[in-house]
Protein backbone atom coordinates (compact mmCIF):
# COMPACT_ATOMS: atom_id res chain seq x y z
CA UNK A 1 0.00 0.00 0.00
CA UNK A 2 1.63 2.86 -1.33
CA UNK A 3 -0.51 5.91 0.78
CA UNK A 4 1.59 8.35 1.65
CA UNK A 5 1.98 9.63 5.27
CA UNK A 6 -0.02 13.24 4.73
CA UNK A 7 -2.37 10.90 2.67
CA UNK A 8 -3.30 8.63 5.38
CA UNK A 9 -3.59 11.33 7.90
CA UNK A 10 -5.84 12.79 5.58
CA UNK A 11 -8.28 9.91 4.77
CA UNK A 12 -7.94 9.70 8.89
CA UNK A 13 -9.39 13.31 9.47
CA UNK A 14 -12.39 12.64 6.59
CA UNK A 15 -14.70 11.49 9.62
CA UNK A 16 -17.15 8.94 8.02
CA UNK A 17 -15.72 10.20 3.99
CA UNK A 18 -14.79 6.73 3.33
CA UNK A 19 -17.39 3.29 4.13
CA UNK A 20 -14.20 1.26 2.88
CA UNK A 21 -12.24 2.90 5.90
CA UNK A 22 -15.01 3.10 8.27
CA UNK A 23 -15.94 -0.75 7.92
CA UNK A 24 -12.34 -1.30 8.09
CA UNK A 25 -11.50 0.15 10.84
CA UNK A 26 -15.09 -0.95 12.58
CA UNK A 27 -14.78 -4.39 11.59
CA UNK A 28 -14.24 -7.13 14.79
CA UNK A 29 -13.00 -10.49 14.74
CA UNK A 30 -10.73 -10.04 11.97
CA UNK A 31 -7.70 -12.39 10.63
CA UNK A 32 -5.24 -9.98 12.44
CA UNK A 33 -5.47 -12.07 16.18
CA UNK A 34 -5.78 -15.63 16.69
CA UNK A 35 -3.73 -17.44 14.00
CA UNK A 36 -2.16 -20.78 15.25
CA UNK A 37 1.92 -21.09 14.83
CA UNK A 38 3.53 -23.68 13.75
CA UNK A 39 4.01 -25.09 17.14
CA UNK A 40 -0.13 -24.92 17.64
CA UNK A 41 -0.47 -22.11 20.04
CA UNK A 42 -2.18 -19.41 19.14
CA UNK A 43 -0.19 -16.05 17.79
CA UNK A 44 -0.36 -12.98 19.95
CA UNK A 45 0.67 -10.20 17.36
CA UNK A 46 2.52 -7.23 19.32
CA UNK A 47 3.62 -4.29 17.21
CA UNK A 48 6.23 -1.96 18.87
CA UNK A 49 7.94 1.74 17.41
CA UNK A 50 11.72 1.61 17.15
CA UNK A 51 13.07 -0.72 19.73
CA UNK A 52 15.07 -3.19 17.71
CA UNK A 53 17.39 -4.31 17.78
CA UNK A 54 18.75 -2.34 20.90
CA UNK A 55 15.98 -3.75 23.56
CA UNK A 56 15.63 -6.96 21.20
CA UNK A 57 16.96 -9.22 24.67
CA UNK A 58 14.56 -6.70 27.02
CA UNK A 59 11.57 -7.58 25.06
CA UNK A 60 12.41 -11.11 24.22
CA UNK A 61 13.06 -11.89 28.19
CA UNK A 62 9.47 -10.37 28.70
CA UNK A 63 7.89 -12.45 25.97
CA UNK A 64 9.86 -15.23 27.38
CA UNK A 65 8.06 -14.64 31.01
CA UNK A 66 4.25 -13.93 29.83
CA UNK A 67 4.01 -16.93 27.84
CA UNK A 68 5.08 -19.19 30.58
CA UNK A 69 2.48 -17.86 32.51
CA UNK A 70 0.20 -18.33 28.90
CA UNK A 71 1.91 -21.48 27.36
CA UNK A 72 -1.26 -21.61 25.00
CA UNK A 73 -0.54 -18.54 23.50
CA UNK A 74 3.15 -17.39 21.45
CA UNK A 75 3.94 -14.06 21.04
CA UNK A 76 4.68 -12.82 17.91
CA UNK A 77 6.51 -9.66 17.89
CA UNK A 78 7.56 -6.89 14.93
CA UNK A 79 9.16 -3.64 15.66
CA UNK A 80 7.88 -1.08 13.08
CA UNK A 81 9.89 2.14 12.43
CA UNK A 82 8.36 5.49 13.59
CA UNK A 83 8.11 6.58 9.99
CA UNK A 84 6.26 4.11 8.52
CA UNK A 85 3.98 2.90 11.35
CA UNK A 86 0.50 4.42 10.23
CA UNK A 87 0.79 3.76 6.92
CA UNK A 88 1.92 -0.07 7.92
CA UNK A 89 -0.91 -0.21 10.26
CA UNK A 90 -3.88 1.25 7.84
CA UNK A 91 -2.69 -1.20 5.49
CA UNK A 92 -3.26 -4.38 8.41
CA UNK A 93 -6.60 -2.37 8.89
CA UNK A 94 -7.55 -2.70 5.73
CA UNK A 95 -6.37 -6.19 4.82
CA UNK A 96 -8.21 -7.57 7.98
CA UNK A 97 -4.69 -8.33 9.69
CA UNK A 98 -4.12 -5.57 12.18
CA UNK A 99 -1.84 -6.81 15.00
CA UNK A 100 -3.60 -7.68 18.17
CA UNK A 101 -1.57 -4.72 20.40
CA UNK A 102 0.39 -2.25 19.04
CA UNK A 103 2.64 0.48 20.09
CA UNK A 104 1.28 4.26 19.08
CA UNK A 105 1.84 7.70 19.81
CA UNK A 106 -1.14 9.27 21.12
CA UNK A 107 -2.04 11.71 17.98
CA UNK A 108 -2.61 8.85 15.77
CA UNK A 109 -4.10 6.51 18.69
CA UNK A 110 -6.73 9.11 19.27
CA UNK A 111 -7.69 9.23 15.74
CA UNK A 112 -7.89 5.40 15.48
CA UNK A 113 -10.39 5.86 18.41
CA UNK A 114 -12.40 8.49 17.51
CA UNK A 115 -13.04 6.39 14.13
CA UNK A 116 -14.21 3.58 16.22
CA UNK A 117 -10.85 0.99 15.69
CA UNK A 118 -9.90 0.90 18.66
CA UNK A 119 -10.85 -1.11 21.34
CA UNK A 120 -12.61 0.28 24.74
CA UNK A 121 -10.51 -1.77 27.06
CA UNK A 122 -12.81 -1.00 30.24
CA UNK A 123 -14.64 -4.40 29.41
CA UNK A 124 -11.62 -6.55 29.38
CA UNK A 125 -9.31 -4.67 32.54
CA UNK A 126 -9.58 -6.37 35.81
CA UNK A 127 -10.59 -4.69 38.45
CA UNK A 128 -8.28 -1.35 39.54
CA UNK A 129 -5.94 -1.53 36.61
CA UNK A 130 -5.73 1.67 36.46
CA UNK A 131 -4.28 2.16 39.84
CA UNK A 132 -1.31 0.70 38.99
CA UNK A 133 -0.64 4.31 36.99
CA UNK A 134 0.07 7.48 37.39
CA UNK A 135 -3.56 8.81 37.68
CA UNK A 136 -2.92 11.46 35.06
CA UNK A 137 -1.15 9.60 32.58
CA UNK A 138 -4.05 6.94 32.72
CA UNK A 139 -6.45 9.86 32.46
CA UNK A 140 -4.58 10.82 29.14
CA UNK A 141 -5.90 7.49 27.14
CA UNK A 142 -9.30 8.20 27.76
CA UNK A 143 -11.20 9.65 24.81
CA UNK A 144 -15.38 9.99 25.09
CA UNK A 145 -15.98 8.10 28.42
CA UNK A 146 -13.91 5.37 26.83
CA UNK A 147 -10.47 3.86 27.74
CA UNK A 148 -8.27 3.28 24.78
CA UNK A 149 -4.67 2.76 25.64
CA UNK A 150 -2.74 1.74 28.06
CA UNK A 151 0.16 4.22 29.37
CA UNK A 152 3.92 2.65 28.65
CA UNK A 153 6.81 5.04 29.18
CA UNK A 154 6.87 8.51 29.40
CA UNK A 155 9.71 11.83 28.71
CA UNK A 156 9.48 14.95 30.57
CA UNK A 157 11.57 17.65 29.84
CA UNK A 158 13.39 19.90 31.74
CA UNK A 159 15.70 23.19 31.35
CA UNK A 160 19.27 22.80 30.71
CA UNK A 161 20.67 26.44 30.77
CA UNK A 162 24.23 27.54 30.51
CA UNK A 163 25.20 28.99 33.78
CA UNK A 164 27.90 31.43 32.12
CA UNK A 165 25.18 33.34 29.93
CA UNK A 166 23.00 33.29 33.48
CA UNK A 167 25.49 34.90 35.35
CA UNK A 168 26.05 37.55 32.75
CA UNK A 169 22.37 38.19 32.80
CA UNK A 170 21.75 38.78 36.41
CA UNK A 171 20.56 35.42 37.33
CA UNK A 172 20.93 32.78 39.56
CA UNK A 173 18.70 30.13 37.38
CA UNK A 174 16.62 30.85 34.54
CA UNK A 175 12.97 31.48 35.45
CA UNK A 176 10.51 29.18 36.62
CA UNK A 177 7.06 30.40 35.29
CA UNK A 178 6.85 32.04 32.15
CA UNK A 179 5.71 35.33 33.16
CA UNK A 180 8.72 35.42 33.94
CA UNK A 181 10.67 35.23 30.46
CA UNK A 182 10.03 38.92 29.13
CA UNK A 183 12.52 40.06 31.89
CA UNK A 184 14.46 37.49 31.46
CA UNK A 185 15.13 37.37 27.77
CA UNK A 186 15.78 40.88 27.84
CA UNK A 187 18.23 40.73 30.46
CA UNK A 188 19.86 37.59 28.27
CA UNK A 189 19.94 39.40 25.26
CA UNK A 190 21.02 43.35 26.39
CA UNK A 191 23.55 42.15 29.02
CA UNK A 192 25.16 39.01 26.77
CA UNK A 193 24.25 39.52 23.10
CA UNK A 194 22.89 35.94 23.12
CA UNK A 195 18.99 34.67 23.17
CA UNK A 196 17.00 33.21 26.55
CA UNK A 197 15.17 30.80 24.73
CA UNK A 198 13.96 29.17 21.27
CA UNK A 199 10.62 28.00 20.90
CA UNK A 200 9.63 27.02 17.38
CA UNK A 201 6.66 28.50 15.72
CA UNK A 202 7.17 26.00 12.92
CA UNK A 203 3.39 24.15 12.26
CA UNK A 204 4.66 20.52 11.79
CA UNK A 205 7.31 20.78 14.67
CA UNK A 206 7.08 20.28 18.21
CA UNK A 207 4.26 21.75 20.11
CA UNK A 208 6.00 23.10 23.01
CA UNK A 209 4.50 26.52 22.13
CA UNK A 210 1.09 25.23 22.20
CA UNK A 211 1.81 23.90 25.66
CA UNK A 212 2.68 26.89 26.97
CA UNK A 213 -0.54 28.61 25.93
CA UNK A 214 -2.47 25.93 28.41
CA UNK A 215 0.14 26.41 30.78
CA UNK A 216 -0.57 30.53 30.51
CA UNK A 217 -4.33 29.67 31.36
CA UNK A 218 -5.71 28.99 27.63
CA UNK A 219 -8.36 26.45 27.13
CA UNK A 220 -7.52 25.06 23.84
CA UNK A 221 -11.06 23.63 22.70
CA UNK A 222 -14.60 23.19 24.49
CA UNK A 223 -16.36 20.59 24.95
CA UNK A 224 -17.59 20.80 21.56
CA UNK A 225 -14.59 20.93 20.06
CA UNK A 226 -15.16 24.27 18.62
CA UNK A 227 -12.77 26.89 19.54
CA UNK A 228 -11.88 28.58 23.12
CA UNK A 229 -8.85 29.48 22.91
CA UNK A 230 -10.09 33.13 21.93
CA UNK A 231 -10.39 34.30 25.17
CA UNK A 232 -8.64 36.74 27.61
CA UNK A 233 -6.03 34.35 27.95
CA UNK A 234 -5.79 33.12 24.25
CA UNK A 235 -5.02 37.22 23.39
CA UNK A 236 -2.60 37.35 26.29
CA UNK A 237 -0.53 34.57 25.14
CA UNK A 238 -0.51 35.48 21.53
CA UNK A 239 0.39 38.72 22.56
CA UNK A 240 3.06 37.28 24.69
CA UNK A 241 5.02 35.76 21.80
CA UNK A 242 4.58 38.17 19.48
CA UNK A 243 5.90 40.90 21.40
CA UNK A 244 8.95 38.80 22.28
CA UNK A 245 9.85 38.00 18.59
CA UNK A 246 8.67 41.97 17.49
CA UNK A 247 11.13 43.19 20.37
CA UNK A 248 14.14 41.13 19.06
CA UNK A 249 14.47 38.67 22.10
CA UNK A 250 13.81 35.15 19.82
CA UNK A 251 15.73 33.89 17.55
CA UNK A 252 14.05 34.96 13.93
CA UNK A 253 15.05 31.45 13.04
CA UNK A 254 11.74 29.96 15.21
CA UNK A 255 9.42 31.11 12.55
CA UNK A 256 11.32 28.86 10.00
CA UNK A 257 13.48 26.60 11.18
CA UNK A 258 12.39 23.82 14.09
CA UNK A 259 13.93 22.38 17.47
CA UNK A 260 16.59 21.11 15.97
CA UNK A 261 17.90 24.50 15.68
CA UNK A 262 17.42 25.31 19.39
CA UNK A 263 19.73 22.61 19.52
CA UNK A 264 22.47 24.04 17.37
CA UNK A 265 22.36 27.74 19.07
CA UNK A 266 22.03 25.96 22.26
CA UNK A 267 25.63 24.19 21.76
CA UNK A 268 27.21 27.16 19.62
CA UNK A 269 26.72 28.99 22.81
CA UNK A 270 24.02 31.64 21.57
CA UNK A 271 21.45 30.30 23.37
CA UNK A 272 20.81 30.65 27.61
CA UNK A 273 18.41 27.51 27.61
CA UNK A 274 16.75 24.77 26.22
CA UNK A 275 13.83 22.57 26.67
CA UNK A 276 14.55 18.71 26.31
CA UNK A 277 15.30 15.42 28.22
CA UNK A 278 18.14 14.53 30.66
CA UNK A 279 19.93 12.69 28.27
CA UNK A 280 20.40 15.28 26.21
CA UNK A 281 23.60 16.11 28.40
CA UNK A 282 25.56 12.95 27.41
CA UNK A 283 25.20 14.17 23.53
CA UNK A 284 26.33 17.59 24.81
CA UNK A 285 29.43 16.11 26.42
CA UNK A 286 30.26 14.90 23.42
CA UNK A 287 29.45 17.55 20.78
CA UNK A 288 30.28 20.54 23.02
CA UNK A 289 32.07 19.65 25.62
CA UNK A 290 32.91 23.25 27.12
CA UNK A 291 28.89 24.09 26.78
CA UNK A 292 28.29 20.49 28.75
CA UNK A 293 30.65 21.99 31.51
CA UNK A 294 28.83 25.38 32.10
CA UNK A 295 25.57 23.93 31.90
CA UNK A 296 22.98 22.55 35.13
CA UNK A 297 19.65 21.36 34.87
CA UNK A 298 16.85 23.37 36.06
CA UNK A 299 13.04 22.80 36.73
CA UNK A 300 11.05 23.10 33.69
CA UNK A 301 9.39 26.40 32.43
CA UNK A 302 5.67 26.55 34.05
CA UNK A 303 2.18 28.39 34.97
CA UNK A 304 0.80 29.92 37.63
CA UNK A 305 -0.39 26.49 38.59
CA UNK A 306 2.73 24.76 38.50
CA UNK A 307 1.86 21.98 35.76
CA UNK A 308 4.44 20.94 33.65
CA UNK A 309 4.26 18.95 30.56
CA UNK A 310 5.08 14.76 30.06
CA UNK A 311 4.81 13.24 26.37
CA UNK A 312 3.09 9.61 26.88
CA UNK A 313 3.66 6.25 24.34
CA UNK A 314 0.74 4.25 24.50
CA UNK A 315 -0.25 0.69 24.26
CA UNK A 316 -3.78 0.03 22.15
CA UNK A 317 -6.03 -2.71 20.90
CA UNK A 318 -7.30 -2.54 17.68
CA UNK A 319 -11.10 -3.85 17.40
CA UNK A 320 -10.10 -6.00 14.82
CA UNK A 321 -8.43 -8.06 17.43
CA UNK A 322 -9.30 -11.95 18.36
CA UNK A 323 -7.42 -11.95 21.25
CA UNK A 324 -8.48 -8.65 23.35
CA UNK A 325 -8.41 -10.81 26.36
CA UNK A 326 -4.45 -12.13 25.83
CA UNK A 327 -3.57 -8.36 23.85
CA UNK A 328 -4.70 -6.35 27.82
CA UNK A 329 -2.94 -9.38 29.51
CA UNK A 330 0.19 -8.78 27.44
CA UNK A 331 0.23 -5.38 27.96
CA UNK A 332 -0.57 -4.89 31.63
CA UNK A 333 2.44 -7.30 32.28
CA UNK A 334 4.96 -5.01 29.63
CA UNK A 335 3.47 -2.25 32.05
CA UNK A 336 4.17 -3.72 35.12
CA UNK A 337 6.33 -2.24 37.73
CA UNK A 338 9.07 -4.65 37.41
CA UNK A 339 9.03 -4.77 33.33
CA UNK A 340 8.41 -0.95 33.79
CA UNK A 341 11.64 0.22 36.31
CA UNK A 342 13.96 -2.54 33.86
CA UNK A 343 13.03 -0.58 30.88
CA UNK A 344 13.25 2.76 32.28
CA UNK A 345 16.90 2.11 33.21
CA UNK A 346 17.51 0.56 29.65
CA UNK A 347 15.91 3.28 27.91
CA UNK A 348 16.40 5.97 30.16
CA UNK A 349 12.78 6.88 29.83
CA UNK A 350 10.27 7.39 32.53
CA UNK A 351 7.33 4.68 33.92
CA UNK A 352 3.84 5.18 33.77
CA UNK A 353 3.38 2.50 37.05
CA UNK A 354 3.63 4.32 40.13
CA UNK A 355 5.62 1.78 42.06
CA UNK A 356 8.20 1.23 39.15
CA UNK A 357 8.43 5.42 39.07
CA UNK A 358 9.34 5.54 42.91
CA UNK A 359 11.78 2.56 42.75
CA UNK A 360 13.51 4.95 39.73
CA UNK A 361 13.54 7.58 41.73
CA UNK A 362 15.16 5.65 45.01
CA UNK A 363 17.63 4.80 42.57
CA UNK A 364 18.42 8.01 41.38
CA UNK A 365 18.68 9.21 44.70
CA UNK A 366 21.43 6.64 45.39
CA UNK A 367 23.76 6.73 42.68
CA UNK A 368 23.98 10.87 43.11
CA UNK A 369 27.15 10.64 45.53
CA UNK A 370 29.79 8.46 44.23
CA UNK A 371 29.48 8.19 40.45
CA UNK A 372 32.09 10.28 38.17
CA UNK A 373 31.31 14.42 37.75
CA UNK A 374 29.94 13.67 34.33
CA UNK A 375 27.83 11.03 34.79
CA UNK A 376 26.41 12.48 38.51
CA UNK A 377 25.33 15.25 36.39
CA UNK A 378 23.60 13.08 33.78
CA UNK A 379 21.78 11.45 36.61
CA UNK A 380 21.03 14.52 38.50
CA UNK A 381 19.14 15.82 35.33
CA UNK A 382 16.83 12.11 34.99
CA UNK A 383 15.76 12.77 38.98
CA UNK A 384 15.00 16.11 38.02
CA UNK A 385 12.84 14.58 35.11
CA UNK A 386 11.57 12.08 37.20
CA UNK A 387 10.44 14.60 40.40
CA UNK A 388 8.69 16.75 37.63
CA UNK A 389 5.90 13.71 37.30
CA UNK A 390 4.49 14.49 40.40
CA UNK A 391 3.16 17.43 38.63
CA UNK A 392 3.12 16.72 35.09
CA UNK A 393 0.42 16.24 32.84
CA UNK A 394 -0.61 16.04 29.16
CA UNK A 395 -0.79 19.32 28.44
CA UNK A 396 -2.06 19.30 25.04
CA UNK A 397 -4.61 15.72 24.89
CA UNK A 398 -3.93 13.55 21.82
CA UNK A 399 -7.60 14.52 20.44
CA UNK A 400 -8.16 13.81 16.83
CA UNK A 401 -7.18 16.77 14.84
CA UNK A 402 -5.06 18.04 16.92
CA UNK A 403 -2.41 18.69 14.68
CA UNK A 404 -4.04 20.69 12.70
CA UNK A 405 -4.84 22.92 15.96
CA UNK A 406 -1.62 23.40 15.95
CA UNK A 407 -1.05 24.14 12.09
CA UNK A 408 -3.65 26.34 12.82
CA UNK A 409 -2.28 28.29 15.60
CA UNK A 410 1.18 28.58 14.54
CA UNK A 411 0.27 29.93 11.18
CA UNK A 412 -1.46 32.56 12.38
CA UNK A 413 1.19 33.33 15.43
CA UNK A 414 3.92 33.23 12.59
CA UNK A 415 1.77 36.01 10.81
CA UNK A 416 1.76 38.55 14.17
CA UNK A 417 5.47 37.86 14.81
CA UNK A 418 6.47 38.81 11.38
CA UNK A 419 3.90 42.12 11.54
CA UNK A 420 1.31 41.10 9.09
CA UNK A 421 -1.38 40.99 11.32
CA UNK A 422 -1.52 42.52 15.17
CA UNK A 423 -2.22 39.80 17.51
CA UNK A 424 -5.38 40.06 18.43
CA UNK A 425 -6.80 40.03 14.78
CA UNK A 426 -4.78 36.58 14.20
CA UNK A 427 -5.79 34.91 17.00
CA UNK A 428 -9.57 35.29 15.87
CA UNK A 429 -8.68 34.08 12.35
CA UNK A 430 -7.41 31.17 13.87
CA UNK A 431 -10.90 30.52 15.91
CA UNK A 432 -12.76 31.03 12.55
CA UNK A 433 -10.55 28.54 11.00
CA UNK A 434 -10.32 26.21 13.24
CA UNK A 435 -14.22 26.37 13.80
CA UNK A 436 -14.85 25.78 10.04
CA UNK A 437 -12.97 22.84 10.48
CA UNK A 438 -14.39 21.22 13.71
CA UNK A 439 -17.86 21.92 11.96
CA UNK A 440 -17.31 19.84 8.85
CA UNK A 441 -15.97 17.02 11.34
CA UNK A 442 -18.04 17.18 14.02
CA UNK A 443 -21.40 18.52 13.03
Amino acid sequence: MALRRRELLRLLAMAGASAGLSGALGACGGRGGGGVGPDGRRELNVWTLDLAPRFNDYLAAVIAAWEAQNPGIRVRWTDVPWGSVERKLLAAVFARTAPDLVNLNPPFAANLASKGGLLDLEPVLPAGAEQRYLPRIWQAGRQDGSQFAIPWYLTARITMANRELLQQAGYPAPPSRWDQVPAYAEAVRRRTGRYALFTTVVPDDSAELLESMVQMGVRLLDDRRRAAFDSPAGRRAFAFWSDLYRRGLLPREVVSQGYRRAIELYQSGDLAQVSTGPDFLRNLQTNAPGIAARTSPFAPLTGADGAANVAVMNLVVPKQSAMAAAAVSFGLFLTNADNQYRFAEEARVLPSAVAALERLQASLRQQESGAPAEQQLVENARLLSATTLERAQVLVPAIPGIKRLQTIVYTQLQRAMLGQSDSDTALAAARQEWDRYAASRWP
